[in-house]
């Protein structure tokens, strides 16, 4: 299948880029023109812009991916994916990673509805304030990124329209925004969030704890503030969260080199002791983009499955039938 030997190759070539190449990565780099691939024979495309932000001070980049028709139905109103890179990364993530050719072929091979895709810059924040307030990316998301886009695009702007992704530091941040707000989103997934069950101990810089501090950078304070990291953990926000008829689907690889498969676990089983549905999958794998870009149509699918694109499928944890 074309799908999968896609999948194969892009798995391939990027195999050898983990998460220090996130960690590594330049900055982001002059907005691009439109762009389409030809290797597709859908007529998606997307553009890369700026939203000018006068809370955080600056413009703020973003990449957005047109479903097909986009053009031509112009009374049509779609709905909504707000993508959030991994930390080092930027809002080119699906450009660089070969995620838009991917959600090109599924609109090619009909395998998921038309809908809007953006993926704005997040830098090192967690898509969240940080702990001193100045750099208060939460309130640029919720007051300026989203009314712009949703101004800018034929967005059906309602919560059953929008849904909300991530990867790795995006996963965590896509599972705390949806967590805090479930009045604006009904959907949101996560590959290989940067779930911890406790705060990382301020260790030597060789001991397994170091790395998941340093990922923590200064937006949870230096060292970090437990009590700010508590509030923000989407593990905690879980227990109390009002997430009755929120779709959730989120995965990890069962070998992640952040250890992140256990904050994983941890949230599918308080999400199955509060019996909210959900899906969930402990992937063979690591913490890399090879991982990231085998399993990102299965979130794709689940979104589209949700914004009633096409048949959503049984849920884990979902409470037995009557």
């Amino acid at each position: 299948m074309r799908t999968a030997k896609t999948l194969t190759l892009i798995a391939a070539a990027l195999a050898v880029l983990d998460v220090f190449w996130l960690l590594t990565a330049g900055p982001f780099p002059a907005a691009a023109a439109p762009f389409q691939s030809p290797s597709a024979s859908s007529d998606a495309r997307g553009e890369c812009l700026s939203v000018p932000s006068r809370i955080l001070g600056r413009s703020i980049p973003y990449c957005v991916i047109l479903p097909p028709g986009y053009r031509q139905d112009v009374s049509r109103r779609y709905p909504v994916l707000y993508y959030f890179h991994g930390l080092g990364d930027n809002a080119q993530m699906f450009l660089h990673s070969g995620g838009f050719d991917l959600v090109q072929e599924l609109w090619d091979r009909r395998q998921m509805g038309g809908f809007i895709i953006v993926s704005p810059a997040g830098y090192a924040s967690f898509f969240m304030n940080s702990h001193d307030g100045r750099f208060r990316y939460d309130d640029f998301f919720l007051r300026e990124f989203i009314p712009s886009i949703e101004n800018r695009y034929r967005i059906a702007a309602r919560r059953e329209s929008r849904g909300i992704g991530g990867i790795s530091m995006g996963g965590y941040g896509a599972l705390r925004m949806a967590f805090l707000h479930p009045q604006l989103f009904g959907s949101v997934s996560a590959h290989s969030a940067a779930l911890m069950e406790r705060l990382p101990a301020v260790s030597v810089s060789n001991s397994p704890e170091s790395g998941r501090l340093q990922l923590l950078g200064d937006v949870f304070g230096s060292p970090p503030d437990r009590l700010f990291w508590e509030r923000n953990n989407p593990l905690q926000i879980a227990r109390t969260a009002q997430l009755a008829g929120m779709k959730i689907y989120f995965d990890c690889g069962s070998g992640d080199d952040y250890g992140f498969e256990a904050g994983a676990q941890a949230l599918h089983d308080l999400l199955v002791s509060r019996r909210i549905p959900h899906e969930f999958h402990l992937y063979p794998g690591g913490h890399n983009w090879s991982y990231f870009v085998g399993h990102l149509p299965d979130s794709l699918r689940f979104h589209s499955a949700a914004f009633r694109l096409g048949d959503p499928g049984p849920a884990h944890g979902a409470p037995p039938s009557q």
